[in-house]
């Protein structure tokens, strides 16, 4: 199969039958051979319904369906793991992402073998306060964190090699910085190509300011991840380490005072370098054991299940 596409929704009932048919054409035009995922994550309207007879008249249309609304990391990991293309897109569902726009994708993963393709809307339809202004503020802290260097991490329409999306774990809220778990990966060829962005014609949009918050915590957990995910102890081993040294440096200075020094002066547990190097030593100890225990759930961490699927469409 050459285009698996993958299109997670959340209420989006009035686009999906316009977008299945715009997807459609281009895939006929090109001769593709092709499957159409749509993951509905939990929608409480008539998406269910539409992808259903969808499915009835393109057997290439295929589903899933939450039992409630996970969020868009949840869908697209579900969606990945069953997709078989040679080349998969993702897409947003409502119509904001431009479906001409898969078959210069599709050439520059077979063509130009890169593992990933990130879209880049340069000319935004969007609220310049409430998305486009956070937008860029969000994409340059995730470029100087990750060391990529793409100007919209966020963009939905992306092109990826299948065994890119068959590697990577996408879960939380994750679905902002695939590049960068990509990347983490093995996966150094990516690039960017700038597409198309329409204005919204349907519904509202689903996303609030809340998810900036959430995307700079989700940076600092990744840029975490990247750095000591797989070796937790290089840093809490070595604070620790520091941390206890430093409390025992503390301590012995007080016990040699008093001892040698010192002898009838006031008692070490009047001095307040004796509360600091009990401190400093308990929490030393603290992160030691933290990077101890980090290692130990790293080798026996077992798959986690975090989504429910209710429904599937497949064939």
């Amino acid at each position: 199969m050459d285009i698996s596409i993958v299109i997670p929704l959340l209420n989006e009932d009035e686009s999906l039958n316009e977008l299945h048919d715009w997807i459609v054409k281009v895939m006929q035009s090109n001769r593709y051979s092709y499957e159409l995922l749509f993951i509905d994550d939990g929608s409480t309207d008539d998406s269910w319904k539409v992808i259903e007879s969808l499915h009835e008249k393109n057997p290439n249309v295929k589903g899933l369906r939450f039992q409630k609304n996970y969020g868009k990391s949840q869908a697209l990991n579900a969606g990945f793991k069953e997709v078989t293309g040679d080349v998969v897109i993702t897409m947003d569902a409502d119509l904001q992402d431009s479906p001409d726009e898969i078959p210069e994708l599709y050439d520059l993963i077979k063509s130009e073998d890169f593992d990933l393709v990130s879209g880049w809307k340069k000319k935004r339809f969007d609220s310049k306060i409430r998305k486009n202004i956070p937008s860029k503020l969000f994409n340059a802290a995730a470029r100087k964190t990750s060391g990529l260097k793409l100007h919209d991490f966020n963009c939905g329409l992306k092109a990826y090699k299948n065994e890119v999306i068959k590697n990577i774990d996408v879960n939380g809220e994750m679905h902002r910085y695939i590049p960068v778990l990509a990347k983490n990966a093995g996966f150094n060829k990516i690039s960017e190509k700038v597409v198309a962005h329409q204005a919204r014609k349907y519904g509202v949009t689903k996303f609030g300011m809340d998810r900036f918050i959430n995307g700079f915590l989700d940076l600092i957990t990744i840029w975490f991840l990247s750095k000591f995910g797989k070796r937790p102890m290089h840093l809490f081993g070595l604070l620790g380490t520091l941390t206890f040294f430093i409390g025992f440096c503390f301590a012995l200075y007080l016990g040699i005072d008093k001892l040698f020094f010192n002898p009838t002066g006031r008692l070490i547990t009047a001095r307040p370098q004796f509360y600091l190097a009990i401190v400093a030593m308990i929490i030393g100890t603290q992160l030691f054991l933290a990077g101890f225990l980090g290692e130990i759930i790293l080798r026996t961490k077992s798959e986690i299940k975090r989504y429910t699927i209710s429904d599937k469409i497949n064939s």
